[in-house]
Parts: C-alpha cells; sequence; structure tokens
C-alpha cells in the first residue's frame, strides 16, 4: 500500500478459458472456477471432505455433548492433514500458507465452531509456535500440536486487555537461580479469558506476558506453558469455564490465571528475544514497540481467514436466500391464475442482489488479501514494507467482511419469512455463530483506527520532502477545489448538463473511470480534511494529541471505511480482466456498477454536501439501479450463487433443496384443477408492479 488509496500490487487473478453453456446465459462453470482463486485445489479438497456427515453440526446436542463431538471433529480434520498444509515439510507439512487458509476458510460450511476450534488449535496455538518459537520449538512442540495429541490454546486476551495487548497485565519473571520463567496474574482482571480450549480439552497454551529480567521489563513476549495433564489443571494453575455464549457453543473458551506457575528458559518463543542463562536479554530488533508489532504482525493470518471464513459464511447464506426466493411463489401479479415469484418483486431484488454485488467484491478483494498473505509468509514478498501493507490490508478488509456477513445473513433470514427462522434452513444458527467474528482477531473499530493512521502516516509522507512549489500548488489546488464544490458551481453544471434526461445524467458517472474518481475523492477527501486538524497534535503535549485523536476518532474510522470499500471495487473491477467469456464479463460488470452504485447511494449526503454530485444525478444514480441493474441481473441471480459451487451437503437447507418448487407446484395444480371444475373462482387481478411503482 502506498499513498492514500493506491492498491497492494499482488499477481492477477488466474484466467480461466471460457466454455459457454446456454446463449445468453453467464458461463457458470468458468466463473465457479474463477471465484476458487489461486488455491483452488485446497479448497476442492476441503469441500469435499467437509461433505461427510461426520463433519456436520447436530442441532439436537446440548452444550457438553456439542463440545465433544467437535472435539472428535477436530481428531478427524488431523487424521485428513488438510490443516497441516502450512508446517514445514520435514515435521509433515507443506509449506504452503495459502492453500492452508484457503482450505481452512471452506470449513465454515459444515460448522463454524469446528472451524474456529481449528484456527485456535493450529492457526493460533501451533502458528504461535512455529513463527514466534525456533528450531528447538518445532521439533519439540510442533509434532503433539500437529497430531492432535496436545490441544492448546491460545493465552493472549484479558479480561481487562482485549486490543490493547501491549498493555497485558500478566507476568514472566526470570529467575537466574532455577534458570526459569514465574509465571503470574497480579490482579483478576489479568486473567487470561475467551480462550478457546481453555475451558475443558487444552494440555497447553501459548501465554503472552511481560517478559522480566534483572528488573527490567521487555515487553510483552510468549511462553509454550502446560496447563493439564489427565488429572485437571496442573499445580499453581486455575481457570473457569466461559460457559454457554450466543454462538461457537462446539467450542469450549475459558479462563486462565497463574500463581507463581513455572517453566524452563528454554519454553520462552525466542525468536524475536531471548534471555541467557545468567538472565542477560537480547534481541535483533532494538525498539521494543517494533519488536512487540512485529511479533504481533506474525500472526495476522486469524485476520486473513476471518476474511475468508466471512466471505463464505455470505455466499451460502445468499445460494439460500436467492434459490429460495427464486421458488417461492406469493400474490397474484401479471397472471391472476398463478402467483408472483418472490425475487420478481423489485423490493426483493432491491434486499438481496445488492447484497450478491458486495459478496462478489468481497471475494475478489480476499483473492489478493490472500495473495499478498502467501507472498509474506512464503517469502516471496516479506520485506518491512510488504509486510506492514499485509498487515493494513488485513486490517481494512476484516472489519468490511464480517460486518457486511452479519448484514447478508439477517437480511437473507428475513427474506426467507418464517421459513428463514426455522434452525433446519440454518441462517439463524450461521448468524449467532458469526457474530463474535467482528470482534475476535481485532475489534473492527479499533483495526480500521490502524488503518486511519496508516492513510495519515502516507498522506504526510507524500509532502515531507516537497519543495514550496509543490506545497503551494498542492495548496492552491485544494482551495480551487473547495471554491468550486462549497458555492455549488460543481452541481450546477452537472445540472446544466443532465438537464432533462436521466439517461444523460447517469451517463455521466456509470462508466468504471467515474466510479473510482467518486470513491477516490472521497476518501482522498476525508484524509485530507483529518491531516489538517490533527496537523496540530504534532506540536501540541500527549495529553492534547490524545484529546485532539479522540475528537476526531470517528472521521477517522469512516475514512478507513471508506478507503477499504473503495480496495473491494478496485479488486472487483481488476478481477473482470481475468474472465474471457463475454456474456460472463457483461454480467460480471453490471454486478460491479451494482456495487459501486450502493456505495455512492449510500453516502450521498457526503456527495451532495460536499458538491460532487447535482440533486438530479444523485436521484439518477438510484433510477438506474432500480431501472435498469436490478432488472438485467434478475435473471442471472441464479447462475451467480450457483457458481458458488455448493453442493448439498454443504448448503443443508431444506428451502434451498428444491422441496419448495413442488410444494408450489403441487399447490398450482389443486388450484388448476379447482378452477377447471368451476370450483374454485379465478382470483382478481393484484396490483402490479406497474401500479405500485408508477414505472414503465
Amino acid at each position: 500500500m502506498t499513498n492514500l488509496v493506491d492498491r497492494v500490487t499482488v499477481p492477477t487473478l488466474l484466467t480461466v478459458a471460457s466454455t459457454p453453456t446456454t446463449p445468453g446465459s453467464i458461463d457458470t462453470a468458468l466463473l465457479g472456477e474463477y471465484l476458487l482463486g489461486t488455491w483452488a485445489d485446497a479448497r476442492r479438497e476441503s469441500r469435499t471432505l467437509m461433505k461427510d456427515a461426520a463433519f456436520h453440526r447436530d442441532d439436537s446436542l446440548n452444550l457438553d455433548d456439542q463440545r465433544e463431538r467437535v472435539l472428535g471433529q477436530l481428531r478427524l480434520l488431523a487424521d485428513a492433514g488438510s490443516v497441516l498444509k502450512a508446517f514445514p515439510t520435514a515435521l509433515g507439512g507443506e509449506d504452503n500458507h495459502g492453500a492452508n487458509i484457503a482450505a481452512f476458510e471452506e470449513i465454515v460450511t459444515a460448522d463454524p465452531s469446528l472451524q474456529i476450534k481449528s484456527g485456535v488449535q493450529w492457526g493460533l496455538f501451533g502458528a504461535a509456535v512455529l513463527h514466534l518459537g525456533t528450531q528447538r520449538h518445532h521439533e519439540r512442540f510442533l509434532p503433539g500440536i500437529m497430531s492432535l495429541e496436545v490441544p492448546g490454546a491460545f493465552a493472549m486476551t484479558e479480561t481487562g486487555h482485549g486490543s490493547d495487548v501491549a498493555a497485558i497485565g500478566t507476568t514472566a519473571t526470570y529467575d537466574e537461580a532455577t534458570e526459569e520463567f514465574v509465571i503470574d496474574t497480579p490482579f483478576r482482571a489479568a486473567w487470561k479469558d475467551y480462550l478457546g480450549n481453555a475451558a475443558l480439552h487444552g494440555a497447553a497454551a501459548v501465554v503472552f506476558a511481560q517478559l522480566v529480567t534483572k528488573g527490567v521489563t521487555h515487553g510483552v513476549h510468549a511462553f509454550y506453558v502446560p496447563i493439564r495433564d489427565a488429572h485437571g489443571f496442573l499445580p499453581n494453575i486455575g481457570g473457569e469455564d466461559d460457559g454457554l455464549k450466543g454462538g461457537l457453543n462446539g467450542i469450549d473458551n475459558g479462563r486462565l490465571h497463574f500463581d507463581g506457575v513455572r517453566v524452563p528458559r528454554e519454553n520462552l518463543l525466542n525468536r524475536y528475544g531471548d534471555v541467557a542463562a545468567d538472565g542477560t536479554y537480547s534481541s535483533a530488533i532494538a525498539s521494543p514497540g517494533r519488536r512487540f508489532f512485529t511479533m504481533i504482525g506474525t500472526l495476522v493470518q486469524g485476520r486473513v481467514s476471518l476474511d475468508g471464513a466471512s466471505v463464505v459464511a455470505s455466499k451460502l447464506a445468499l445460494f439460500i436466500a436467492i434459490t429460495y426466493g427464486s421458488q417461492r411463489r406469493q400474490f397474484t401479479a401479471a397472471d391472476p391464475t398463478k402467483e408472483e415469484v418472490i425475487l420478481d418483486y423489485q423490493r426483493h431484488q432491491r434486499r438481496l442482489l445488492p447484497k450478491l454485488a458486495t459478496t462478489y467484491a468481497m471475494s475478489f478483494a480476499h483473492e489478493k488479501l490472500l495473495t499478498a498473505f502467501d507472498g509474506v509468509f512464503s517469502g516471496a514478498r516479506a520485506t518491512d514494507a510488504d509486510r506492514e501493507d499485509l498487515e493494513t490490508l488485513a486490517a481494512a478488509l476484516k472489519p468490511l467482511s464480517t460486518w457486511t456477513a452479519l448484514e447478508i445473513i439477517q437480511e437473507a433470514r428475513e427474506a426467507c419469512g418464517g421459513a428463514g427462522f426455522l434452525a433446519e434452513n440454518r441462517l439463524t444458527q450461521l448468524r449467532a455463530d458469526l457474530d463474535i467474528y467482528v470482534t475476535f482477531e481485532g475489534d473492527n473499530n479499533v483495526l480500521l483506527q490502524l488503518v486511519a493512521k496508516r492513510l495519515l502516516s502516507d498522506y504526510s509522507r507524500k509532502f515531507r520532502n516537497a519543495d514550496a512549489g509543490a506545497l503551494a500548488g498542492y495548496v492552491a489546488g485544494q482551495v480551487g477545489d473547495a471554491a468550486v464544490n462549497r458555492s455549488g458551481l460543481r452541481k450546477f453544471v452537472q445540472t446544466v448538463a443532465d438537464f432533462g434526461s436521466t439517461a444523460r445524467s447517469v451517463g455521466f458517472v456509470r462508466d468504471a473511470a467515474s466510479q473510482r474518481q467518486l470513491l477516490t475523492d472521497r476518501v482522498q477527501t476525508m484524509v485530507a480534511s483529518l491531516a489538517g486538524r490533527l496537523r496540530a497534535a504534532q506540536k501540541a503535549s500527549p495529553t492534547e494529541a490524545a484529546a485532539l485523536f479522540n475528537a476526531n476518532q470517528n472521521e477517522l474510522i469512516e475514512a478507513a471505511f471508506a478507503h477499504a470499500e473503495l480496495l473491494q471495487w478496485e479488486a472487483f473491477t481488476e478481477a473482470l480482466e481475468g474472465v474471457t467469456d463475454a456474456k460472463t464479463v457483461e454480467v460480471l460488470t453490471w454486478l460491479r456498477d451494482l456495487f459501486g452504485f450502493t456505495l455512492i447511494e449510500k453516502n450521498l449526503a457526503w456527495y451532495l454536501i460536499n458538491g460532487r454530485l447535482s440533486a438530479q444525478r444523485a436521484a439518477a444514480i438510484t433510477d438506474y439501479i432500480d431501472d435498469r441493474l436490478l432488472p438485467r441481473l434478475r435473471p442471472h441471480a441464479l447462475d451467480l450463487v450457483n457458481a458458488f459451487g455448493f453442493e448439498p451437503e454443504h448448503v443443508r437447507a431444506a428451502i434451498a433443496s428444491g422441496a419448495e418448487r413442488a410444494r408450489q407446484d403441487e399447490a398450482a395444480e389443486y388450484f388448476r384443477v379447482r378452477r377447471a371444475a368451476g370450483i374454485e373462482p379465478v382470483p382478481e387481478k393484484s396490483l402490479t408492479k406497474k401500479s405500485l411503482t408508477g414505472k414503465r
């Protein structure tokens, strides 16, 4: 990532050869392959495994039985080896980080509890040993972690400190006499909390604590700590069960605390900081702050995988809702003897098709994120700048995808009416399980603040070495833009150009370049405005600077959110270049336009207030969505969700199985026969969409 909204440069998504199907339809096979991305084989392998009912959630189980079932499923995953792709080849892995995440994300179709518990075991506990430890730790600890002989917890979060990891209270004090670290929980708020595998199953944990040696605190480091044997907690270790949660109840989340727990010096995961036998601390990274962020940055895969899992869950929800909407009939419309398919109603399209467009954008953006992640962790693109770009990209996309997944699942549930509320159709449980995704691996609002700080940093860096002439030119340009925008001249010119024609109005903003300009301009303007308001912080005291930052916190998050949406739009636009079938490109372009126009429509107040759009052009955008894009996309809605490639064993929702169509056909035949016999009157024609909307 470079200045403001420039994109991370990653290889173009793979191009798939075209094999057209029915004339006038999209090439579903091509699109399905394209959506699988670079690690298509890993996704297919994982999907094949997830078809097995042994991995599926069982809604009939109580809390204890759910937890034991998921633990048993974890053993099946370990036996299959599909979750071990990121581990070293010398230990039975594949050193394939992108494939590992791709395969992991698909587990959400079976049961999000299984996905997250496997993520705790191998993506957090195991990955911490892999990335924060050295060869001795790999050889000693990883085999048991990989085989599940040693279930483990990732003990970072504390009751009193979740997002601010640098301020955690747990300590690990070095005792030179015994060459051991003594781990303590000094107060209740320092208990490790919300930890998967902590309540029941964990035999060990990677514990994050403030390292203290020779009376000096060297910041947060990670330690491998055994916590249980066959008889329960080891001496001086205690804990509690977090109990029933709002979702993910197949995972045994719990709390841990320590009272003088001793571990050997060698249990310090010492890739970034070590302590010699005499207590001398050493690190190749002199700055404690930089050392901390380097350590935490190695664990970014959690955010990457949550972004991808949210995309998969969104696809699943929309597959269910759009399939059901294509079969369910209600109210008569054009034909008084036959009820209307509910997806033919404009409002139903407005509810679901923009969500479908957003899901495609999320999917293409995630592929870029996953490619950047693999580049860093494979070593192909692993400079400090590459790592910083990856961390910022993950911090931008994870909030949007996790928040949006909840919106999509909820809208899908409501669009399916009462049927959507039945557990057998999965949407309510999926919504409950994904709720916590917005919080763990970084609270979304905190992550977006990190993105905003990076945007401001890039903005200031752009002008750090600029000469007086460049700065004067920039300031003059800003003043000129402000004069045009605030005086209404821009809107006046638009109104004159658009006069008398909705088609002409939307024509000025319909193409990709215009969408990009509007979306980019919003981000740049917001960042520039923030930079101007925060400039005083450079000369202020720490207290004054913190107050100034806090006063602008909401605007910072808004700017970061807009930036992340732009990244998704850019990813969608770039992805169009990799599709070779003309009809598929045409439909995907409509879908991209729907995504872009929906973003602009959502923020019309900003565009109007800041003089970027006239009222007529703003109204034209809404009309274009309703009158052109939705009708064009409606015939392709089923193809677009079928391209997600889910099989019945992945979906497992009665309303998406074809049963609804059979019920509707049975009802239609029943009334047809009765009307033909004169038993049933022909119903009056109901209000049509034309009479309801006044549109032709």
